[in-house]
């Protein structure tokens, strides 16, 4: 006799939980506490469940999806614009927290989203200082961009700000790495990641703490987790061009850079990018494919746990 399978959908605020169980229907409110986790991991021990659904909520739903994780549940964490899109499409255009959390499950079943991989304690301490160098760095980029324009009032503030914030990354780089340097698996992944000509310290610490499926996945599943998987738009006899989309754009905004500096130093990848061009493609394309092609060689390293320079995978 098959087992009935059971799917899950919070909504989460930051003060409650509305959780939806799916095929009963059933539906009840918590406060977004440690009380409040313990009751839900309670609750669903005795339940076969599939999918637990949470969506990404600017880190309101960290703790919560961490708690569950731990207990051993199946969650997901999924962009809210993929779900939105999916209760459009199932024509529930009505908004509360009881329809979001109905509409959470109901996505689980039937996209079957990834399950989540919890990252280990180092990597969620090197994801904080990745994140906020990335932070840092926006900063500084906007502050230079100001001080070709800005007057003389202000130019000492804003040249003050620049050095400040030279400082914050530079002290964020040597916490990145004295971070990687502590914990040998880290260790580890960034000399095989940085053995690949073209990547960086920049590089490999995104991608440790960002992309931990990277190394366990194949080909084609990794490049969707970057947002690099090409979608076809075709219709009838229309044959329109394919684009990227979804994926982790702070991945690929990094992933880029490194493109751009491999395309100089990496000898597969540059004699792809000069492949693709004298065929016609264009720059953006030619440099989208290298990107997939740069974290498809990552992968089959970390996969293969094989540095570049003894055995170059392609």
């Amino acid at each position: 006799m098959a087992v009935e399978k059971w799917y899950v959908g919070i909504d989460v605020s930051k003060a409650g939980l509305d959780v939806a169980l799916l095929p009963s229907g059933e539906y009840w409110h918590l406060e977004n506490t440690p009380k409040g986790f313990a009751d839900l991991v309670h609750r669903f021990r005795s339940l076969a469940l599939d999918r637990i659904v949470v969506e990404a909520t600017g880190g309101y739903e960290a703790a919560l999806v961490e708690c569950l994780a731990k207990a051993g549940l199946p969650v997901c964490r999924v962009n809210p614009a993929r779900v939105r899109r999916f209760a459009q499409g199932m024509n529930w255009l009505a908004k509360t927290d009881k329809i979001d959390a109905r509409v959470l499950a109901q996505f689980g079943e039937k996209a079957q989203p990834r399950l989540l991989e919890l990252p280990s304690e180092p990597e969620k301490r090197l994801a904080v200082l990745v994140k906020r160098r990335q932070q840092v760095l926006e900063m500084l980029v906007a502050e230079q961009n100001r001080l070709e324009l800005a007057g003389k009032q202000v130019l000492a503030s804003i040249t003050e700000t620049i050095q400040f914030l030279q400082k914050q990354l530079a002290d964020l780089d040597a916490q990145i790495q004295d971070q990687i340097d502590s914990d040998p698996d880290l260790q580890k992944k960034q000399e095989l990641l940085k053995s690949v000509p073209g990547v960086g310290k920049v590089l490999s610490a995104t991608l440790i703490s960002h992309m931990p499926e990277l190394g366990s996945c194949d080909r084609k599943e990794i490049a969707a987790l970057g947002g690099l998987a090409p979608y076809s738009r075709d219709s009838g006899r229309y044959r329109g061009r394919r684009m990227i989309r979804g994926g982790r754009p702070f991945v690929r905004k990094v992933l880029y850079m490194a493109t751009v500096a491999s395309i100089r130093f990496n000898p597969i990848i540059r004699a792809m990018y000069a492949r693709l061009v004298d065929a016609g493609k264009r720059v953006k394309v030619a440099l989208v494919a290298c990107m997939r092609k740069l974290l498809t060689i990552l992968n089959a390293i970390l996969r293969t746990h094989t540095p570049w320079q003894l055995a170059p995978v392609s």
